[in-house]
């Protein structure tokens, strides 16, 4: 019998954690949650339905689900949410596409998300509530932290580390050694060749920091 999942979130993104969901087989996914679009409480998606938003948690509960799984794109988010999931009494589930090629030393910490075509290399440690995004790769020994999102296409050379909740976008290249901060974005197509601080906008190649990110938060 499969374990019964919900998705917290109702995005494409989630669409996509569904289908990894339903081609690995391990879970039954019973609906999703949406706290920002209510108008869509009640309404089918993606072969299930949003059920309501985070005041469904202790119904979920009474019906015997216990598995969450974060499916928002935004990384303090997804760390948010998955603290309050845990508080209530949850698991995180982790999803990992079939056709992804990981380490067997390899970390993968709960609540992340590995999509297809993905490499995952050796010694590599990655946090919880992670995406490794379609065709990323992650080279031996880097560790990515909570919340980070390497997006589709993404390259990380060896020893890379990731700070907490940072973005690296779609295309972009790591340098071997280096070390990028805590809620950055390294922007799309990047080549990162020097370390990179904490909450900064950096992109170009080689990659400059060209503002701080505490305007997208405001």
């Amino acid at each position: 019998m499969q374990t019964k999942l919900v998705l917290w979130g109702a995005s494409s993104h989630a669409i996509v954690i569904a289908d990894i969901i339903r081609l690995r087989g391990d879970y039954e996914i019973v609906g999703f949650l949406d706290d920002i679009n209510l108008h869509r409480h009640k309404t089918e998606f993606c072969g299930a339905t949003i059920l309501g938003g985070r005041e469904q948690l202790d119904t979920l509960k009474d019906q015997n689900v216990r598995h969450l799984l974060m499916a928002l794109g935004n990384n303090r988010g997804r760390l948010r949410l998955s603290q309050l999931a845990r508080t209530k009494g949850f698991a995180l589930a982790t999803a990992i596409h079939p056709m992804t090629a990981i380490a067997a030393d390899a970390q993968v910490g709960e609540g992340t998300v590995i999509m297809a075509g993905a490499v995952v290399n050796s010694g590599a440690r990655i946090g919880e509530n992670a995406i490794i995004n379609t065709l990323a790769g992650v080279e031996h020994e880097c560790v990515i932290q909570d919340g980070v999102h390497v997006s589709a296409g993404a390259r990380l050379g060896g020893n890379v580390t990731v700070g907490l909740a940072t973005t690296i976008e779609i295309g972009a290249t790591v340098g071997a050694h280096v070390i990028i901060g805590a809620d950055s974005v390294i922007g799309a197509g990047a080549v990162v060749l020097k370390d990179i601080p904490d909450g900064v906008l950096a992109y170009g190649i080689p990659a400059r920091v060209i503002r701080s990110t505490e305007q997208d938060e405001e």
